[in-house]
C-alpha cells in the first residue's frame, strides 16, 4: 500500500482594514504576514516538500501559499490556483483532491474555514473545533490512489498552528 500525504492549510490572518475590497481581494494583516513565514519554516525544518500545491484564488490564501511554498523550496510559480477551492464545500474539496494525479505523493491545499475544519474532521480520526488561521493539518493516508480519499480515514494526523508551543 502506498502512502499519500495531504496537508490542509488555512490562510493566514487577513485584514478587514479596507471594507471596500471584495472578500477575495482581502490581503494578509500584520499577524498573517508574520505567521506565514513561521509556519513555512516549521514545515521546511520537518523536511516536508510537496509535489503539488493547490490554492484558492483569494488573495489571502494565495499569498499564504506563496510564502510557505518558498520556505519549503517549492516554486511559487508552480502553485495551481483553482477557483473551486473558494467557496467549495467538503464534498467539492474531496472531489477536487480525488482528481489528483496518482504520481503525486504529497499534496497541499490552501483554503478557508469552515470548510477546512470540516474536511479535517471528515478525513481524520480527530475532532477539531477550529483550524486556526495559518493552521495546518498534515494527514497521512494508506492509499494507492487519491480516488480513495474520503473512503479511507487518515492513519495519522498532525495539527499545527502559529500559537502552538514547539
Amino acid at each position: 500500500m502506498a502512502l499519500k500525504h495531504l496537508t490542509l492549510v488555512r490562510h493566514a490572518k487577513s485584514s478587514w482594514k479596507h471594507p471596500e475590497l471584495a472578500d477575495k481581494d482581502r490581503p494578509l494583516n500584520n499577524r498573517g504576514k508574520r505567521d506565514a513565514p513561521v509556519m513555512g519554516s516549521r514545515l521546511a525544518n520537518s523536511g516536508y516538500r510537496p509535489d503539488l500545491i493547490l490554492s484558492s484564488p483569494a488573495n489571502r490564501a494565495l499569498t499564504t501559499a506563496q510564502v510557505i511554498a518558498q520556505a519549503v523550496g517549492f516554486d511559487p510559480a508552480d502553485i495551481v490556483v483553482d477557483e473551486q477551492i473558494y467557496g467549495a464545500g467538503v464534498a467539492g474539496l474531496i472531489q477536487l483532491l480525488q482528481a489528483t494525479d496518482d504520481r503525486i505523493e504529497r499534496a497541499m491545499l490552501f483554503g478557508h474555514n469552515p470548510e477546512l475544519t470540516a474536511l479535517v474532521n471528515r478525513l481524520a480520526r480527530v475532532t477539531l473545533d477550529n483550524l486556526p488561521t495559518c493552521g495546518m493539518a498534515k494527514l497521512r493516508f494508506e492509499l494507492d490512489s487519491w480516488v480513495g480519499l474520503g473512503s479511507e480515514l487518515a492513519v495519522e494526523a498532525d495539527i499545527d498552528y502559529p500559537k502552538r508551543e514547539h
